[in-house]
């Protein structure tokens, strides 16, 4: 099987250039075809000469899949299904707005962490994606050259695939690379220690905590992994970082009825939050077959952001993009095309 050139820093490629018989600095010429113009094949990089690219050729490939589908919803929203290395599938969400064009990216096949309202986590764990695989879910929609913003908010939890991770924000945001301001990007977690740590320590991208319920014990219903990574804890490391400036900290919150979504919660979220600079974004349940959460509804939403806001905590309500093809938040899963695990 060939390796994928795409997914490898400056470093990497400097590398590869060299054992291809090339100069070092060769690396940068294929970080520019890979990167910022494009290429899906190494006979394109036409300022290599014939016989480097017929060298690099028996080692790589350019790397990335074009989609196996795609579906668009009735407001825009495009769900793009990319195979895998691995053999699975991963669904990729291309989200435009007026100002913006928003890419939702997974970063791993399947989930382990067995949240109860998501329909990645009832598929399970299937594999982790390469930095290629995460960066060729850039480089292969059709929007490539529309992109604005980036959300690491598809399938998986990021910081259980945290070197993957980082590489791909190194390449998205270094200089040989796409060049993009941290600030375009944000990345979400339901808070893995010590992976978060490093996130924070070695990037500048905004972070997103899914959080969904104050309280210890009713959150440990709904987040399994809460028992390994206690709230608490993420937030006391979250009040050592400063977000007062350009990098920003949110906290995701799927309201239910009935079970998250009482002045009571209100309270103690307002309580646990307090003296961190940060937003809440209050998002919709969207109902899963099989599963007894139900959605609060639309003036259940407004009471309790009102009740945030007075308190002093910035709220605001997500809107709800892509749902008539299973592309919102929660939905994503491939669980139909992708192999039975052994």
């Amino acid at each position: 099987m060939y390796s994928f050139l795409l997914g490898k820093t400056l470093p990497e490629l400097a590398a590869v250039a060299i054992q291809a018989g090339l100069p070092p600095f060769a690396g940068k010429q294929l970080a520019d075809w890979l990167y910022k113009k494009n290429i899906t094949t190494i006979a394109e990089m036409s300022n290599l000469s014939k016989t480097a690219r017929e060298a690099l050729s028996k080692q790589y490939e350019a790397g990335g899949f074009a989609p196996a589908e795609v579906q668009c919803s009735q407001d825009g929203t495009k769900k793009y299904l990319f195979p895998t290395i691995s053999g699975h599938f991963i669904e990729t969400v291309m989200i435009p707005e007026a100002e913006r064009t928003t890419l939702c990216v997974s970063s791993q096949a399947g989930c382990r962490m067995g949240c109860r309202f998501c329909m990645t986590a009832r598929q399970g764990f299937q594999a982790n994606l390469s930095a290629g695989e995460i960066i060729a879910q850039f480089c292969r929609v059709d929007e490539c050259g529309q992109l604005t913003n980036a959300v690491y908010m598809g399938m998986g939890e990021p910081m259980d695939n945290i070197d993957e991770v980082l590489k791909s924000l190194e390449i998205l945001t270094a200089p040989w690379g796409w060049a993009w301001s941290p600030r375009r990007i944000t990345v979400s977690t339901i808070g893995v220690l010590p992976a978060m740590q490093r996130l924070l320590d070695e990037s500048r991208c905004h972070v997103a905590v899914s959080l969904h319920n104050p309280f210890d014990a009713e959150r440990q219903v709904l987040m399994p992994m809460q028992k390994a990574w206690p709230l608490a804890d993420v937030i006391a490391l979250l009040k050592k970082y400063d977000f007062t400036g350009q990098r920003r900290v949110s906290f995701e919150y799927i309201l239910f009825a009935g079970v998250n979504d009482s002045p009571r919660h209100a309270n103690e979220l307002a309580r646990l939050l307090q003296g961190l600079e940060c937003r809440v974004n209050l998002i919709r349940f969207h109902a899963i077959s099989g599963v007894p959460l139900q959605p609060a509804s639309e003036m259940q939403l407004e009471k309790f952001k009102n009740h945030l806001n007075r308190k002093g905590l910035l709220t605001t309500v997500r809107a709800s993009r892509g749902q008539d093809i299973s592309a919102a938040c929660g939905l994503l899963s491939t669980l139909k095309q992708s192999p039975a695990l052994p």
